[in-house]
């Protein structure tokens, strides 16, 4: 249950103090909640997800746009996707810890949803929705260049991990970049999966995610500290 306490430790975390605590609440509040609430039912976070996705893609586009004046619309729009797709949203939730503030069902807390990858990049999406609601389209902006774009060219690295891995290897003419499948485990609702990065059948880096896609980047990622390309 969020308290006053954790919800001002909410605000200290994410640099900004509600009007409407209540927004705040929503934003961390998953549907599996809701739904175990027979009085007093609370609004979850969807609504506001959908919102906060789409002042993010225009915050993150005019940033882009105005950082890499010469970059064309194809590699811009590759560089949007990193930054906005669930996996680095995700981390930095896991970063910030706010995965342990997440109003979710008994049920759903049992099976790992604090951690999932979906759950994690929804609620961020939506503190940036609640965020726009209650104190407008600035402060939004400025959530989101503290908690995803601040340090930027140090974030690159994870955010473009899998385009600059992929230059690395170009630079060696015929050789073959692959991400394969080496493990997977946990129940179907909440699988786990366990990819490395090759280069020529050489393990390069391996990542965990609860998606293919999030575990190759980070497969990719740590191929590229490896090698020392940060």
């Amino acid at each position: 249950m969020l308290t006053e306490a954790s919800m001002n430790e909410l605000e200290k975390k994410t640099g900004y103090s509600f009007q409407n605590k209540e927004l705040l609440k929503q934003a961390f509040t998953h549907s599996s909640f809701v739904n175990e609430q027979r009085i007093n039912r609370l609004p979850d976070y969807e609504r506001l997800e959908f919102l906060g996705d789409a002042v993010l893609e225009v915050t993150v586009s005019d940033f882009l746009f105005r950082r890499f004046p010469d970059v064309k619309e194809g590699e811009l729009t590759k560089r949007r996707a990193s930054i906005v797709c669930g996996s680095s949203l995700a981390r930095i939730m896991e970063e910030f810890g706010f995965g342990e503030y997440i109003q979710m069902g008994k049920g759903e807390d049992t099976t790992g949803g604090r951690h999932k990858e979906n759950i994690l990049s929804d609620v961020m999406e939506a503190v940036i929705g609640a965020v726009y609601l209650d104190g407008g389209f600035d402060q939004a902006v400025a959530l989101i260049h503290r908690l995803i774009l601040d340090d930027f060219e140090d974030k690159r690295l994870f955010y473009d991990s899998k385009t600059l891995l992929q230059e690395y290897v170009q630079r060696e003419k015929g050789a073959v970049l692959e991400y394969v499948l080496v493990d997977e485990y946990g129940p179907d609702h909440s699988r786990e999966f366990v990819i490395e990065a090759r280069v020529n059948g050489r393990p390069m880096g391996k990542g965990m995610g609860r998606t293919k896609k999030s575990a190759e980047q980070q497969a990719a990622y740590e191929a590229l500290l490896a090698a020392g390309e940060k």
